[in-house]
């Protein structure tokens, strides 16, 4: 049973925060929420460690590019905002398109993660649709991928986008070829292991350009797919886009969570 309290990946109210930052951190932290998962560290870090800790949110991870020239700063500034993992959120797709792409990938993340462990850090890696719909060998990339890893890095699986890219390859054990959207990822889920430490929670209608819903309101199944993932330390809320008021589905997210015994907001 996961114990860390409920977080929210921040680039789901990325148009609030523009507007007035202390505010949205404030009403994310009145809806229960008890971390976040900062997206742009590397803007004025001292800045944002303060305004979290001003709402009570800690820093469940960040999300940040490491994999170039601005890897030691961004590191740095991970730091400041009172992060211990780092997690790569996106890469060209074309990567994924071959297997010399994705090996050539995993020793780039394994270095990251050295330099990443040289300043206290854990290196993590996001997945988007394109991992899975890939496929080398027969086999979503994205397994592959973690098979080349080193131990130390460890996976965030965003749940929706593995459902999306599954429906490529109904093949698979576990894969839709008729079933119900979602019922890919808790196969996948098993397959990858205790590498999963993060899993990002989020609902709609499966597919890849549609907008997004609170979690609860989609087709997919949160519970399930929670429940695959024992060595998960963190559930982040996220949502892409949403075609209502994004902070209420925020709200509402957490609150449905609540209710069937998968989250535990915390009381301010």
């Amino acid at each position: 049973m996961i114990t860390s309290p409920p977080a929210l990946q921040l680039y789901s109210v990325r148009e609030q925060i523009a507007t007035d930052r202390p505010a949205v951190l404030r009403r994310i932290a009145g809806f229960g929420y008890g971390a976040v998962e900062p997206y742009d560290v590397g803007t004025d870090p001292e800045k944002q460690r303060a305004e979290l800790d001003e709402a009570g949110l800690a820093v469940c991870a960040v999300h940040a590019r490491v994999l170039g020239d601005d890897a030691d700063m961004l590191l740095a500034a991970a730091r400041t905002v009172g992060a211990g993992t780092v997690i790569m959120p996106w890469v060209e797709p074309a990567v994924f398109a071959d297997a010399d792409g994705v090996a050539a990938l995993a020793r780039d993340l394994n270095e990251a993660a050295a330099k990443a462990a040289d300043q206290g850090l854990r290196l993590g890696y996001h997945n988007h649709d394109f991992e899975l719909s890939s496929r080398i060998a027969g086999r979503p990339a994205l397994e592959v991928l973690a098979d080349a890893l080193d131990p130390a890095v460890i996976l965030e699986v965003d749940t929706y986008w593995a459902a999306v890219g599954g429906q490529h390859t109904p093949g698979l054990r576990g894969g839709l070829g008729g079933s119900p959207p979602g019922q890919f990822v808790p196969s996948l889920l098993g397959r990858l292991g205790d590498r999963v430490r993060y899993l990002h929670v989020k609902d709609g209608p499966v597919t890849l350009d549609d907008p997004m819903t609170a979690v609860g309101s989609g087709r997919m199944p949160v519970a399930e797919i929670l429940a695959a993932c024992p060595s998960a330390e963190w559930h982040v809320v996220e949502l892409d886009r949403c075609a209502t008021d994004m902070l209420t589905a925020v709200g509402d997210s957490l609150a449905w969570l609540a209710a069937h015994d998968l989250a535990k907001p915390v009381a301010r």
